[in-house]
Parts: structure tokens; C-alpha cells; sequence
């Protein structure tokens, strides 16, 4: 057997590269210190797999050179470095190291939070810098007694909430995509109602960073949070309104943050940093020796595996090749992911259950669909911690019910896709369908037939069939500054009509506000896929 090459692009802990050496089957080039340009256009050819981390980026430039690569291991969560599109293109695995580095990310909440109720920082500052010795300048608050909010309630959050609680707080999780025993479990509240997580003295933010989640607390949220409130992110950049925390931060409103992240990094002129009530660290959530160790050593087990063909840990995505499916399969497999992610984004609750329904020749590949189906609803609150490998073992987990169904083809198209999502508060349907050789429709939604293509942002109107409607909807879009793509309406049998609109512009709170205000109005949602 022929030995196969790791290349090791970017700094690991040593454990890693000892894990890559001491294999005898594998030839590890470690080529963290070579110039870039040496990496792509000579070392990068002979690699069977390939570990980077965020000084790397694996792009089109890259992807060229790599002609031997099967998989790329990011040693680290975010993979904003990786072209995963352009990798999936030409059958390679993109696999990540996801939870490596929680413990060192819940134990630095955990310290800026320390931080703030106590000035640390400015304190340490005044005496060992300035030499003063005041401490009646330093009065702080206590952890214990203060009410925490933590929004997202995963991995992350949940060890957050723990340590918390042995902190004697009064701790309340919001996380619609989670069940509610996994706080109550832990003696922790929960709640669906965001406005409790705002009337909190402390609040903490463990999302992806997802079109739901970014500027989740902007000025609107801000306004209403308690006068001295004090805000944690140690998650992603961009999670709090950087605009809205700076003006909240001066008027005294927030009475102190703790940052790690930011939304353009390295953050070394952002005007945070002119703030006496924050305290900031350079993105240090996964800096610790036992987690960088972690990392390294997962990365290193997950390359072998992959160069040996074994197994493909935290795949994020699914290479397809030419040779192992028809060619019709492929854009229904990304229709289904698309219609799914809809689903999850409209609903916006605990789930219950994905329910697949095919009709015609795709029925034969159910089984593929249901993966992608359930990566596309569950990718909606885990992000880039789901992927097609552990999808279904998530959702088991998570006791959301997996159902396959398979009819007999009575729509009248050659090939047809359900998807019918059903959550602790409601049901959607969306049925979709592929002309051609990939032209992707949503053909109905619950019982309104439509004929939309299935791509940016779109707002669903649902409402009363009554004249003058359309003309209100599209006047307040257009007050709002924001164009309209395409219109498509359907209506049943009993009054009610439902509105797709695809727009261009930012679907703002205060658009969806005035939309929802209308009298003739059901409810009202919105997606961006």
C-alpha cells in the first residue's frame, strides 16, 4: 500500500503533528511556516489531505492546485476560509472540529462576565500602572441573585448556564429550536418570549452567527433592556448591533459589556476600544493550551481517518459525483435542503418532526433526501455545527422524528418533493419540484398553490382576500426603500389569500411591523435562503 500525504498548512499544537507523524502509512509534510505562495503552487499538489486553519484560505486559487486532495480539515469551528461550494464541486470533504474548544469559550464568558461586575480590568490598570491605591473606586456588584440571559442554549450556553447557576443566579435560556427540558433539566428557566432575556440585569449570547441572528440586539432590542444592563459576546461578531452597543454603551444605558468578537477583525481602531465600560479581548474564545490542543488532536484523527478513507467526522458537506447518482438527482437534493431551511426559518420553534413525501422516479432516493432535508432545518439554529454525516444522529438526539413517505405520482409532474415540518406551536408544508435540468420551484405552500423560484430574501403575507390589498403591501415595500424582485400570490377555497414577495433590500424590523399592522393581515413571515 502506497503511503498518502497530510499537509499540515497552518500552526497546530504538537500533539496533532505527533499524532501525523508516528502513523507509518502516512507521509506528513508540516508547511505552517512556508511562504503562501510555495504552499499553493508546490506543496499543496501533493496532498491527499490537507489541515488549515484561518491563515489559509482555501479558494479557487487553492482548490486549482490541489489536483491529489480528497478532504480539507479546518482545525477550528468557523470555516469562512473555505470555498465549501467550490470543494463540493470536485467531490472533496469539508470537515471541521466543532466542539474542541467549548470549554475554553464557556470559562472566558465566565470571565468577562466576572470582569464587568467587578471593573477587573480598570482596577488592575489603576494600581499596577498608575500606581494608585483607591479602592473606593472600585465598588462592583455580586454575581449571585442577578438575573442571566442566555440566548441559544446549546453546548456552549448550557455550560454557561451551569456555572451560572453554582454562582447562585437566577438563569433563564431562550432558544425556540431546542426542548425546553434541556434547561429545565438543569433547574435553569425557559422561555419563548425574547422580551424575558431583555428584562434580564445580564445577558449572554451563544449563536451562530446566521441572517437570524445578526444585530439580534440592535437599538429597538436595546431600548427596552434594563437601565445598567450588562451584555456578554464571546459567540460572533456581530450578534449585538456594534452601532447600538457603542451609542448604549456612552449613554450609560448598558452599564458595561464584554467583548470578544467583532465584526471586522483584528478590531485594533474599533471605537470600542475608547470605552471605560467594556472589557475586550482579541478574539480569545478558543486560546487556551488545552483547547488548541484539543483541536489539533481531532484534526490530526480526522485527517487520518479520511486519508485512509475510513470515516469523515463533521463533514460539512456531501461530495456528489458524477458516477454514483443520476443526473436528475442532485438539484433535488438541494431543492429539498433549500425547502427545509425555508420551513425552519418560517416556523422558528422547538421541532417535533420532517416529514419527507416524494412522488415519481426521485422516490428511489428518499433515503439521500431526508439527509438533506434534515441538514437544512436543523442548519437554521446550529449553523455550521450540522452537517450531512451527523444530521440525523443531531435530530434523534434532539427527539425530532424522522418520517419517509412515498406515494404514488399523481401531481402531474414527472417528480415531486413534500417537505412538512411540524413544531411545538404549528405545521408548514412546502412541496417543491425541478423543470428541466435545474430549474428549482416551490410549486405549493400548506394549501396554496404557487409557482416561485426558491432563492434571497422573501417575506410571506398571509392574508384576508380582499381588494386593495397587494396595492398596501407593495406601497409600504416601497416606503421602505425596498425593491421587489417578483410577486407571486395563491389562494384557497376560503378567503384567504398567501403572498410570496422576493425582494432586494434589507427586510428591517420596522417593514415587517408595518406589513404585520394591516388590517387584512393573517400573519405575517419571512425567509432568506
Amino acid at each position: 500500500m502506497s503511503k498518502m500525504t497530510i499537509v499540515v498548512c497552518d500552526h497546530i499544537h504538537q500533539k496533532g503533528l505527533d499524532l501525523l507523524s508516528e502513523d507509518s502509512n502516512i507521509i506528513m509534510i508540516n508547511a505552517a511556516d512556508e511562504p503562501k505562495d510555495k504552499l499553493i503552487w508546490e506543496i499543496i499538489q501533493k496532498a491527499d489531505v490537507a489541515i488549515t486553519r484561518s491563515s489559509t484560505d482555501v479558494d479557487e486559487k487553492f482548490l486549482a492546485n490541489a489536483t491529489n486532495i480528497k478532504a480539507i480539515v479546518r482545525a477550528g469551528v468557523g470555516v469562512d476560509n473555505v470555498d465549501i461550494d467550490g470543494c463540493s464541486k470536485r467531490g472533496i470533504v469539508v470537515m471541521n472540529v466543532p466542539t474542541a474548544n467549548t470549554i475554553a469559550a464557556v470559562e472566558l464568558t465566565m470571565t468577562h462576565m466576572l470582569s464587568c461586575v467587578r471593573s477587573f480590568p480598570y482596577a488592575h490598570n489603576n494600581l499596577k500602572l498608575d500606581r494608585v491605591w483607591r479602592r473606593q473606586d472600585w465598588y462592583g456588584t455580586e454575581l449571585k441573585d442577578k438575573k442571566l440571559g442566555i440566548i441559544g442554549f446549546g453546548n456552549i450556553g448550557s455550560r454557561v448556564g451551569i456555572r451560572a447557576k453554582a454562582f447562585d443566579m437566577d438563569v433563564i435560556a431562550y432558544d425556540p429550536f431546542v426542548p425546553s427540558s434541556k434547561a429545565t433539566d438543569l433547574d435553569i428557566k425557559y422561555t419563548k418570549d425574547f422580551n424575558d432575556i431583555l428584562d434580564c440585569d445580564i445577558i449572554t449570547i451563544h449563536t451562530p452567527k446566521t441572517a437570524e441572528t445578526i444585530g439580534m440586539l440592535s437599538f429597538k432590542e436595546m431600548e427596552k433592556l434594563k437601565d445598567g444592563v450588562i451584555l456578554i459576546n464571546c459567540a460572533r461578531g456581530g450578534l449585538y448591533d456594534e452601532e447600538a452597543l457603542l451609542e448604549n454603551l456612552k449613554n450609560g444605558k448598558i452599564g458595561m459589556a464584554g467583548i470578544d468578537v467583532f465584526n471586522y477583525e483584528p478590531a485594533t481602531d474599533h471605537p470600542l476600544l475608547d470605552l471605560d465600560n467594556v472589557t475586550l479581548t482579541p478574539h480569545l474564545g478558543a486560546n487556551t493550551k488545552e483547547s488548541q490542543q484539543n483541536i489539533a488532536i481531532q484534526a490530526a484523527k480526522q485527517a487520518i481517518e479520511a486519508v485512509k478513507g475510513i470515516a469523515y467526522p463533521n463533514a460539512l458537506n456531501l461530495p456528489i459525483k458524477e458516477n454514483e447518482l443520476p443526473d436528475f438527482v442532485r438539484p433535488f437534493l438541494e431543492l429539498t435542503q433549500k425547502m427545509a431551511n425555508m420551513s425552519a426559518q418560517l416556523t422558528k420553534s422547538e421541532i417535533k418532526s420532517i416529514k419527507i413525501t416524494t412522488k415519481g422516479d426521485i422516490s428511489d432516493f428518499v433515503e439521500s433526501l431526508s439527509t438533506f432535508a434534515t441538514v437544512g432545518v436543523l442548519s437554521e439554529s446550529l449553523s455550521d455545527q450540522i452537517n450531512y454525516v451527523n444530521a440525523e444522529f443531531v435530530a434523534k438526539e434532539r427527539g425530532i422524528e424522522i418520517i419517509r413517505e412515498s406515494k404514488p405520482n399523481n401531481s402531474g409532474f414527472n417528480n415531486k418533493v413534500a417537505i412538512k415540518l411540524t413544531t411545538q406551536d404549528s405545521t408548514i408544508t412546502i412541496a417543491g419540484t425541478v423543470f428541466g435540468s435545474n430549474i428549482q420551484r416551490v410549486i405549493m405552500i400548506d394549501n396554496y398553490a404557487l409557482d416561485v423560484e426558491i432563492e434571497g430574501k422573501m417575506i410571506l403575507f398571509r392574508n384576508n382576500d380582499e381588494p386593495g390589498v397587494i396595492g398596501e403591501v407593495g406601497s409600504i415595500i416601497a416606503k421602505h426603500n425596498v425593491n421587489i424582485s417578483d410577486f407571486r400570490l395563491g389562494r384557497d377555497n376560503g378567503g384567504q389569500a398567501l403572498a410570496i414577495v422576493r425582494v432586494d433590500g434589507v427586510v428591517s424590523n420596522s417593514l415587517l411591523d408595518e406589513l404585520s399592522s394591516l388590517d387584512a393581515c393573517i400573519n405575517l413571515s419571512h425567509a432568506n435562503i
